[in-house]
């Protein structure tokens, strides 16, 4: 049985707290850890933690019998809390971003492969049927190579979001959505894609005059293979439509799914391929769902990994790449340059206090509040047609 802490009490924590109590014969959360005592008590509370304590202070349970932390505090503490509880021995699942620069990442991957011990990045979209099947039919090789690809990250957050104490700022939340919302459709995009060469990027705060950070964000990408592709990360986009969509030369697939093939006419214009949209198809529906989707799923998956020395399916290298791109986006919006990869160490965008220094600042935070009331929280699209 592995005895698992959580660490921080935010809305966020709930999704690992449901998710590790779907394995009770596996694991069971031994503590709650959050600067404010109360909140962690009330996490108790409401999920019936019979055997959890409350901590204020994490550092008292690096010396405990604990296996497994899942690390929910904001974007800003996410590197020491790691890191502290890697060179302790434990197992490591950190929220995303994985940190506020690719400094952070580093120390934290030194600190994994110093311990031996796991450390992952959540990115939960990854353990969706949509986007498991999308990805094994990119890999099938159907579609012929993929010359554009699109993500459409669009969320809404209304102007008190950025209220919050420790949201709105580059220092504390390190970013806005492109860290912080678009993270989990970049991450599929590497997965999928690899990493590109370079990009264009652009921002804008358009709609949050209380946040130093952008609430819109577009970026051009090229892939060494060719191929070009565009990301938009939005918290000004209402409905939150989310998807993926991958142009290959053969055919067209996305999350949510959606087929289209071609063939070309005499005269170049298009026709369905009609055997080709039917072997796509038959190879999508025969794939199986994802048997614990979300966060459940990634949960399951580190348990897994625990339990049997298998690597898992998203590390902290996985997490640093995903990064790497949004602090590219970044420098490009900030700059005006194009970016190519991979950053260098000595780079401005390399470090907490060069990205504070030289990102676009759009106004000041004015407001600023402890808590919000405790209300349900929307964590993306399921990516189901």
């Amino acid at each position: 049985m592995l005895k698992v802490a959580i660490i921080g009490a935010g809305a966020i924590c709930t999704a690992h707290i449901e998710s590790y109590l779907r394995f009770p014969e596996r694991c069971e959360i031994v503590a709650v850890s959050d600067i404010y005592a109360d909140k962690a008590q009330s996490r108790i509370d409401q999920y019936k933690l019979s055997n959890a304590t409350v901590v204020q202070d994490y550092k008292e349970l690096l010396s405990l019998d604990i296996d497994l932390v899942s690390v929910c505090t904001p974007p800003y503490t996410h590197a020491p809390i790691a890191v502290d509880f890697l060179k302790a021995g434990k197992h490591v699942l950190v929220e995303k971003p994985m940190a506020s620069s690719l400094q952070e990442c580093d120390e934290m991957n030194e600190a994994a492969r110093q311990s031996g011990k796991i450390l992952s990045i959540v990115a939960q979209n990854r353990y969706r049927t949509p986007m498991m099947k999308l990805k094994s039919v990119l890999d099938s090789g159907l579609m012929g190579p993929i010359v554009h690809a699109q993500v459409d990250s669009f969320w809404w957050r209304g102007h008190c979001y950025y209220d919050l104490w420790w949201r709105g700022t580059w220092e504390k939340e390190g970013g806005g959505c492109t860290l912080n919302h678009a993270v989990h459709h970049i991450d599929a995009l590497l997965w999928m894609m690899g990493p590109p060469t370079e990009l264009q990027a652009f921002m804008a705060n358009t709609s949050h005059d209380n946040a130093e950070v952008e609430d819109l964000s577009i970026a051009m990408l090229r892939f060494q293979q060719g191929g070009l592709g565009q990301i938009t990360s939005s918290v000004v986009h209402h409905g939150e439509e989310q998807q993926l969509i991958f142009q290959g030369k053969q055919a067209r697939v996305s999350a949510p799914w959606k087929l289209k093939t071609s063939s070309a006419k005499a005269n170049g214009f298009p026709e369905d391929n009609e055997q080709l949209e039917k072997q796509i198809q038959q190879l999508y529906e025969s794939l199986p769902d994802v048997e614990h989707e979300g966060h459940a799923g990634q949960i399951d998956n580190i348990l897994h990994a625990i339990e049997t020395g298998s690597p898992v399916l998203i590390d902290g290298i996985s997490g640093r790449s995903t990064l790497e791109l949004i602090m590219g986006i970044y420098k490009s919006a900030s700059t005006g340059e194009k970016v190519t990869f991979p950053l260098a160490v000595d780079d401005p965008f390399y470090t907490r206090e060069g990205i504070q220094a030289n990102a676009i600042h759009f106004y000041e935070k004015g407001t600023s509040v402890e808590n919000f009331q405790d209300m349900a929280i929307t964590t993306g699209s399921s990516l189901k047609g």
